[in-house]
């Protein structure tokens, strides 16, 4: 099975993909970890991605593509795969069709994690860390005993400015923007499938079997 998926911060993607890896035994493959290994691999895309890396600059698609054509051409992807954060574009959602039509394949499904903005808000602006041990938690999901105290330190826990309510709310619009057209896209080859994120993780992942038949 060859699936795309896709859900905005704090929409549980993360998990889910972690569960469906494991149920259909296919990798879950992230843009981020796909330049890592092409790098650390010393793979002739690794090495261009590199040459802009260490620039900072933005990586063309071209090489993205070619990096992502590395990954999908090794022997764990011939059962299917999970693409976690790619394609961002609708250029990259293109070039990817046109890359798997080569190679005899396509995508089977597209599942989006779909979660209200207001959701996410609360979700991801309710998160506090420990200054001390970094542990996590959430003032409404998983409080400390007591305020602003860490259970297991002691230590003095603050909210993280990713997670303030103006950075989430500019991290979603920026995402919406990003993922609108591409969802459209497959949506128009009948490849989209929506799920309800708002439940809990047990049974969002029960709607994501349901909705692939696997």
């Amino acid at each position: 099975m060859r699936m795309i998926l896709v859900g905005p911060p704090g929409a549980g993607k993360g998990t889910q993909a972690k569960r469906i890896t494991e149920r259909l035994n296919i990798p879950q493959i992230s843009t981020g970890d796909m330049f890592r290994a092409a790098v650390e691999d010393g793979t002739e895309m690794g090495l261009k991605a590199k040459e802009y890396m260490d620039k900072g600059a933005l990586i063309p698609d071209e090489v993205v593509i070619g990096v992502v054509k590395e990954r999908l051409e090794k022997p764990d992807c011939i059962g299917g795969f999970i693409l976690d954060g790619f394609p961002r574009t609708l250029d990259q959602a293109r070039a990817l069709d046109s890359l798997l039509k080569d190679m005899g394949e396509g995508i089977d499904h597209v599942v989006v994690i779909d979660v209200p903005d207001d959701d996410l808000v609360r979700r991801l602006s309710g998160r506090r860390t420990c200054r001390s041990c970094g542990y996590m938690y959430h003032v409404e999901f998983n409080p400390p005993k007591k305020p602003g105290i860490c259970d297991k330190c002691g230590g003095e826990l603050y909210q993280r400015d990713d997670d303030k309510e103006e950075t989430i709310r500019n991290r979603l619009k920026t995402y919406h923007a990003q993922t609108e057209p591409i969802i459209d896209f497959y949506s128009k080859k009948g490849l989209v499938r929506k799920i309800d994120g708002t439940g809990s993780m047990k049974e969002v992942e029960e709607e994501i079997k349901r909705e692939i038949g696997a």
